[in-house]
């Protein structure tokens, strides 16, 4: 069985492909004339991918990534895309999450798309700001309860998180204990209520939020405690439940923002784990340079044990005993910026 990753870099998307060991091959590049912030596999089957671009909406392979094209073009619906994610009850549902601020979702596929405007009806959205010039206020993320198709979350880029329980018409703001700017939500797919949020610690250096990186909520967001207090690392980005143990969850820290990772000591990261579902975190990241930043996080759903790291530099590094310790991989990007990796096998 082949493994597969689809990646999401600011140069565009890449396919990369092992048919077995430990050589990897880049297959298939596509879409190089936008940003591709998220790319989701379909249900359907590990060769139909949507990849959200930032600027011409979302685009569907069905062939690894070999050939595109836009189900919606010269329709009406999402252009700066900032996210996508299918519906986990219905693999012809999928939301888009946009820069400036929008949700979008097509129940066909992504030939036709809703406007999901009751957002705007939180009068806190309209304020939301954003600190860097080139980038506007935009959803990071959106996460629906595996249990119930009607709860929906989305992540707002130093805005909270959003929750909508009729699938999206109606939306109330999460603002209570959290850091704002929220980047990454995982749900517990045991406990529905149970959500994890990694955020970049605007607050937190700020001096005005309780935590640092990372937050665990029991009751759907209603109220947050921080978590990975053991650490001084402040910024994350990546949260990946194990689906063959979902106790199991990684994330990755690094101090201070982005642009301050060209110091000559990088991200000063660190990979951790829980073994707990969120209570208790520990470092994992023997063979993993701390001046690299683990972007993405993927635990592999077939083999026990493995588990797949992708930096912003475009490296990638593997375990094959939960995290505990890494080796580089035979694949290396020539990217500035890597943003998501999704493992599908075929």
């Amino acid at each position: 069985m082949d493994t597969v990753f689809y990646v999401g870099t600011e140069q565009g998307m890449f396919t990369a492909r092992s048919r077995g060991g430990d050589a990897w091959e880049v297959v298939e590049t596509g879409l190089g004339t936008w940003a591709v912030p998220e790319l989701a596999v379909s249900p359907d089957g590990p060769n139909k991918v949507f990849a959200g671009t930032r600027g011409d909406g979302v685009w569907l392979s069905e062939d690894f990534g070999e050939n595109w094209k836009k189900p919606a073009y010269n329709k009406k619906g999402p252009g700066k895309v900032s996210c996508v994610t299918v519906d986990p009850h219905n693999p012809r549902r999928i939301y888009a999450g946009c820069e400036p601020i929008d949700i979008f979702v097509s129940d066909d596929e992504g030939a036709n798309w809703d406007r999901l405007d009751g957002i705007w009806d939180i009068p806190f959205v309209a304020t939301v700001p954003y600190p860097v010039p080139s980038v506007e206020p935009h959803v990071r993320d959106i996460a629906i309860d595996p249990t119930n198709a009607d709860v929906i979350y989305a992540a707002l880029q130093v805005g909270y998180i959003v929750k909508s329980e009729d699938r999206g018409k109606t939306w109330r703001l999460l603002d209570k204990n959290l850091d704002c700017d929220v980047h990454t939500i995982v749900i517990d797919p045991v406990d529905p209520g149970r959500l994890i949020i990694a955020t970049g610690g605007h607050d937190a250096r700020a001096g005005k939020a309780p935590g640092r990186a990372l937050y665990i909520s029991e009751d759907g967001g209603d109220t947050w405690t921080p978590a990975a207090m053991n650490f001084t690392q402040e910024y994350s980005v990546p949260l990946a439940i194990d689906p063959r143990n979902p106790k199991h969850i990684f994330s990755a820290l690094a101090n201070g923002q982005p642009p301050r990772w060209r110091r000559p000591s990088g991200a000063e990261s660190t990979l951790i784990l829980t073994d707990d579902g969120g209570k208790n975190w520990r470092p994992v990241s023997k063979g993993i340079e701390p001046e690299k930043f683990p972007e993405a996080i993927a635990a592999d759903s077939v083999t026990d044990d493995r588990v797949y790291a992708a930096c912003r530099s475009g490296d990638f590094y593997l375990s094959d005993d939960g995290g505990e310790s890494w080796r580089a991989m035979d694949l290396k990007l020539d990217v500035e910026d890597l943003s998501s990796i999704t493992v599908a096998h075929a």
